[in-house]
């Protein structure tokens, strides 16, 4: 039966919406991935078979199939085909499912999945305005879903998450301020193996990182969506936005070895769940569960765990839910950070997570992502 490996993992440095990659086309961004994981596999390019790219806001720029134009754009010979696909917020972690899956089937040997978003030059939401001058909520879905399902904000979804697990505003902002307390400090030891360059003139880090967060400022803030006093969210308890790209190149592992590359990891499980759509963001708790299911291990035995970092509510929600140790969760932060590149963040967390498990010399990593409308993605990877 073939497997499918982790031959290598890049990622981007984030940037703040408007900051370091504004200047810079998506296509071009997701380009210059696919170029910097072939490069360190050392793998030529016309060895590969598809290029899979998760992208959310699938418009104007980062239309048309990015996945094909930033294919060609990264020179690839146009013999290689690719695709874009939108799993929401884990488009690309669904990417490298896919790859995974193509090369277990036998249809592939190698696989580029990844993903991309420029939150700068392409608003969230730009695919669903349909020539609108600003978006309109929950007008655009269809009325008959809507009279099915009370669908909400996000961040309303995240309040009533903070209320069902009884969390409190100041256990939401601390782990806010740890979340940036630890990228700052892996940032500037310069672990992250798996970051590219960062743009010209930038460290290699990723921007929305603060050396310093004030928790003065933080508990002086108002709640994003509820008066104050009524709610417990605010914006310094969620991912910000930002523009970045990844790349995941997948292999078949007797066909890497035979080319003579070195595989990194194998895959112990994938899965993708629904859930409530409008609580939304708790598919990363039975998202574990069934992955843990079918890899046959317990969460003690997982030595590094991602989850997006959308609300800290969601990673607190998680964490008293299934009891992991805390030290194992977004062992060098998280999307309240770096941010979070909506079709990127799968896959960059992905390589980040192998960084990570070579790092603290771990053997098994887990990576949980909650996802719009009630879904979630979950992979486990065992270290080779």
């Amino acid at each position: 039966m073939n497997e499918a490996v982790i031959v290598e993992a890049v990622r981007t440095p984030f940037g703040r919406r408007g900051g370091w990659w504004a200047d810079t086309r998506p296509d071009d961004l997701l380009a210059i991935a696919i170029q910097g994981v072939l490069a360190r596999a050392g793998l030529p390019a016309e060895q590969v078979d598809d290029v899979l790219a998760g992208c959310v806001s699938q418009a104007g720029e980062q239309g048309a199939n990015i996945g094909r134009l930033a294919a060609l754009l990264a020179g690839l010979p146009d013999t290689v085909p690719g695709v874009a696909l939108n799993r929401m917020c884990g488009s690309s972690q669904q990417a490298v499912h896919f790859g995974a899956q193509a090369i277990v089937a036998g249809d592939m040997r190698y696989v580029v999945a990844g993903g991309v978003e420029s939150m700068s030059r392409v608003p969230m939401f730009l695919d669903v305005t349909l020539g609108q001058r600003e978006f309109r909520g929950f007008e655009s879905l269809n009325p008959g879903l809507l009279r099915r399902y009370p669908l909400i904000h996000q961040i309303e979804s995240a309040e009533r998450i903070a209320e069902q697990w009884q969390l409190s505003r100041e256990e939401l902002d601390a782990w806010s301020m740890q979340s940036h307390a630890r990228a700052w400090q892996v940032a500037s030891t310069g672990r992250h193996a798996e970051l590219l360059p960062a743009p010209a003139g930038a460290p290699t880090r990723d921007e929305g990182i603060r050396e310093h967060a004030d928790p003065a400022k933080m508990a002086a803030l108002a709640p994003a969506m509820r008066a104050p006093g009524l709610g417990k969210v605010t914006a310094a308890q969620a991912s910000q936005l930002a523009d970045g790209a990844a790349a995941v190149l997948l292999a078949d592992r007797a066909v890497a070895l035979a080319d003579g590359l070195r595989p990194q990891a194998r895959f112990r499980a994938r899965v993708a769940i629904g859930s409530d759509p409008v609580l939304q963001l708790t598919g990363v708790i039975p998202a574990t569960e069934r992955a843990l299911a079918h890899a046959g291990l317990q969460l003690a035995d997982i030595d590094w765990i991602e989850i997006n970092e959308a609300f800290a509510s969601v990673v607190l929600a998680w964490l008293k839910t299934l009891g992991a140790d805390p030290s194992k969760v977004n062992p060098w932060g998280g999307a309240i950070a770096h941010g979070h590149p909506l079709g990127a963040t799968g896959a960059a967390l992905m390589a980040k997570m192998l960084a990570g498990l070579r790092a603290t010399d771990g053997r098994f990593g887990l990576q949980v992502m909650c996802i719009g409308h009630g879904m979630a993605t979950a992979t486990i990877i065992e270290r080779l």
